[in-house]
């Protein structure tokens, strides 16, 4: 059957009212209570209610709408699943905005919760809950619609996932067949490990069991070969089971299998040893396949994600969010945010970056209407010739060294200035130490390389690159509702999270603009 219709009182009672005047500092509970039959008025709550399936028998599910309130209430106090529910029946701001004062039994389950949010999820309606608070601000005579000036940012956030190294990652995932195979025969653990040959790997600590000095590469090599005789044992034991306990133990037998390919390398003698350095994608957690090592910045490493906000430099309201695995460049995360300012109709006329942001298609296939702002690479001091003393003609593509040489280029190569000419050049010992010739690189947005840094020389250009530190400021925001750590697993499942805390991070914003718009009435 399809929910019904949500319609709680919009006047508050007397005991609303007591309840509102002893909130000090959660005001957001104040403005839901206040404000949400007009978040979730009669359209967006049909919207949620295509979720469901249309059919003449059944219970009438939970109106989505106080579910998705839930949702955004959980996220903005950082509490759990089974904490939303014990807070419907003992925190009276719960109940203020959920409208269940005085309540002995909580309006849903904790397994409906959990339902609803995936559904949210599969159906995309987290992003419609970003845009439902963009339409509530567009009806204020505070915002209203505009070209948009955005500032786009990342920030770590740590995996849920446990980071792992090899000879842990393969034992914690041979220990997960272990587990399922025991699970569905009704077996004991230590049992179907002793039949498998795997009793290594099923202890408290495999690094204990092993029992070898790390320091020494020998031993370190030893109990390698040692995890992976455990695995070799439990593939052949695997295929001696009953098909349904195959299906079972397969999915965390390949990901014992999947750190050994990335990991493990066999000489000409057969020996196996681990591979110096760090596998490209490598895996490096068994609950959370996406997380990955990555980088913020040259001294932050992340095991994890990055998360990604869209801010606008008008409002100060969250247009779009993203989340990446941590070793993704940030600038692939554009493409999915463009689709997300597709779906409110709205075009950029000024974006905000820093220089991780170049190289995405905002930039490479921007229009002649979006001015990009960013702070240019820096210059090299050097006691030769720098980049900068070379000229590019753009209409011909040739660029002219300081001895009026000059050469075709094209965006993205490198121009070879001839050897000879170069070794003939009274300006040599001030262009090149090379014996090949001087070599000039051209980034594929030269052009506007040129433009940015000509314009961070000007007092104008630095304030408009000042702007962007507002973004900063949102990510903060963020992260204090979100968290250093991933609440979930998955790309997916956090890109979820995030899109619920730039929900509240943009009712805040409302918030603070009514209570301005108050003031500024009442002064009058």
């Amino acid at each position: 059957m399809q929910p019904p219709i949500w319609k709680p009182p919009v006047e508050l009672s007397e005991q609303e009212e007591q309840i509102v005047k002893r909130i000090r500092k959660a005001k957001l509970f104040v403005f839901l209570r206040q404000h949400r039959h007009e978040l979730f008025d009669e359209a967006f709550q049909q919207e949620l209610a295509s979720l469901y399936q249309k059919a003449e028998r059944g219970q009438p599910p939970v109106t989505p709408a106080m579910l998705a309130l839930a949702l955004i209430l959980e996220a903005y106090t950082g509490v759990s699943d089974d904490e939303v529910i014990e807070a419907m029946l003992m925190d009276r701001r719960w109940q203020l905005v959920l409208d269940c004062l005085n309540c002995e039994q909580t309006p849903f389950s904790k397994g409906t919760l959990v339902a609803f949010r995936q559904r949210l999820i599969e159906g995309q309606m987290d992003r419609r809950l970003i845009e439902r608070t963009i339409e509530i601000a567009n009806q204020s005579q505070a915002f209203g619609p505009r070209a948009l000036r955005a500032a786009l940012d990342s920030s770590p956030l740590w995996g849920a996932g446990r980071v792992e190294d090899t000879c842990n990652l393969v034992g914690h995932a041979l220990k997960k067949v272990m587990r399922v195979v025991a699970g569905q025969q009704g077996r004991g653990l230590v049992e179907v490990a002793k039949e498998a040959g795997a009793e290594l790997v099923c202890g408290s600590s495999l690094k204990a069991a092993l029992d070898r000095d790390w320091d020494q590469q020998i031993q370190k090599d030893e109990a390698l070969g040692l995890v992976l005789n455990v695995l070799r044992a439990v593939e052949t034991w695997v295929q001696t089971l009953q098909q349904e306990d195959v299906l079972l133990a397969q999915p965390s037998l390949s990901i014992a299998q999947q750190v050994k390919a990335q990991d493990v390398q066999v000489d000409e003698k057969g020996k196996e040893s681990l591979i110096k350095g760090v596998a490209k994608d490598r895996r490096i957690s068994v609950e959370d396949e996406q997380m990955r090592h990555g980088r913020k910045s040259r001294s932050m490493l992340v095991d994890g994600y990055k998360r990604h906000v869209l801010h606008d430099l008008d409002t100060s309201l969250i247009r779009a969010v993203g989340i990446t695995p941590a070793n993704v460049p940030e600038a692939s995360v554009t493409r999915a945010i463009s689709e997300d300012l597709c779906q409110q109709e709205v075009s950029l006329k000024e974006l905000h970056i820093d220089r991780a942001y170049l190289s995405s298609h905002f930039v490479r296939e921007r229009s002649d209407d979006l001015a990009v702002y960013c702070k240019a690479w820096p210059v090299r001091e050097s006691k030769r010739f720098s980049k900068q003393t070379f000229t590019l003609d753009w209409e011909r593509q040739i660029i002219r060294c300081p001895a009026e040489q000059e050469m075709p280029f094209l965006p993205g190569g490198v121009v070879h200035f001839p050897k000879e000419i170069c070794a003939q050049c009274p300006l040599k010992e001030q262009c090149t130490t090379s014996t090949k010739g001087r070599s000039v690189s051209i980034h594929p947005d030269e052009a506007l390389i040129i433009e940015l840094r000509e314009r961070q020389q000007t007092v104008q250009g630095r304030a408009q690159l000042r702007e962007r530190v507002a973004v900063e400021h949102t990510l903060a925001h963020v992260g204090q509702w979100q968290g250093r750590r991933a609440r979930y697993r998955g790309v997916r499942k956090n890109l979820f999270d995030l899109r619920r805390c730039a929900v509240v991070h943009n009712l805040h914003v409302l918030a603070r603009s009514q209570q301005l718009s108050a003031k500024l009435q009442d002064s009058a």
